[in-house]
């Protein structure tokens, strides 16, 4: 029996909560569905027409799909676009966490997109999700029409002087969880709930610990197909010109975007 990535049962209800709310306020119509995999089964939100390409979108660490409410609506125009809650993570999938250095995470996408039916996909990551899109288009770079990465993981080594922040800030309280909120952001606006939000989950949810690994230039060079690389010049957790200089000398079809003044936590970005 797998363990639960919650703390307590009321906790995880407590976070399903806000769920259920970001849900309830999804600007598109909807369906859920739960697709089984070899590694657990998946949460899956869809929007847009059915008859347009498939577009899926993955959301960061100790998150859940309810992070693209302000996005999906812009997506879904020209997308059928899937909305999955990552395995292990504080959404609705398996809280069944594989080694990051083992094919599972591109095999459990694969399962995915075979229970959707999807054939060719755009892929949109943001933090560790990006790094699962890089895991899957290194796996699969057939099945990848375009990569849309937002401050991926697994492309340079993480900044060390977020995880001392991090740590510091987790243990004053509310004063903390409001500093790592800004930190998170850079200047960006923070919209109106998201201190709860994360406030919540930090109380509830049981982070995974360990570090992504970092693709080798071998694995990278397999992305020929389009890939916007989207970022902000205030990330507190990774170097974004260190991450567009890397890329750059191994992709052939990149586009780099690089915003003045924004943090870790890119929201709305739709182009």
């Amino acid at each position: 029996m797998m363990t639960s990535v919650f703390k307590t049962p009321a906790g995880e209800q407590a976070v399903m909560a806000l769920y259920d709310a970001a849900l309830a306020n999804w600007p598109t119509p909807y369906t859920t569905q739960h697709i089984p995999t070899r590694h657990g089964d998946t949460f899956v939100i869809a929007s847009g027409a059915e008859s347009l390409p498939a577009m899926v979108l993955l959301h960061g660490a100790g998150t859940n799909s309810a992070i693209w409410v302000g996005d999906v609506a812009a997506y879904s125009q020209c997308y059928r676009v899937y909305a999955v809650d990552l395995l292990g993570e504080a959404g609705r999938s398996a809280p069944n966490r594989p080694a990051w250095d083992s094919p599972a995470y591109a095999e459990w996408l694969d399962d995915v997109l075979t229970g959707l039916r999807i054939e060719k996909v755009t892929l949109v990551g943001i933090s560790q999700g990006a790094w699962t899109a890089l895991k899957y288009a290194v796996y699969r770079p057939e099945q990848v029409e375009k990569l849309a990465l937002l401050t991926p993981g697994g492309v340079v080594p993480d900044k060390g002087s977020f995880l001392i922040k991090a740590i510091g800030l987790s243990l004053l309280g509310k004063w903390g969880a409001r500093q790592m909120v800004r930190l998170i952001y850079g200047s960006q606006p923070i919209p109106d709930g998201v201190e709860k939000i994360m406030s919540t989950v930090t109380s509830n949810f049981k982070p995974r610990v360990g570090v992504l690994p970092i693709f080798t230039d071998e694995e990278l060079r397999r992305l020929t197909m389009p890939v916007l690389l989207l970022g902000g010049t205030q990330d507190a957790l990774r170097d974004l010109d260190s991450i567009a200089a890397r890329l750059r000398a191994l992709l052939p079809r990149l586009s780099v975007t690089i915003i003045p003044g924004a943090g870790h936590a890119l929201m709305n970005t739709v182009d």
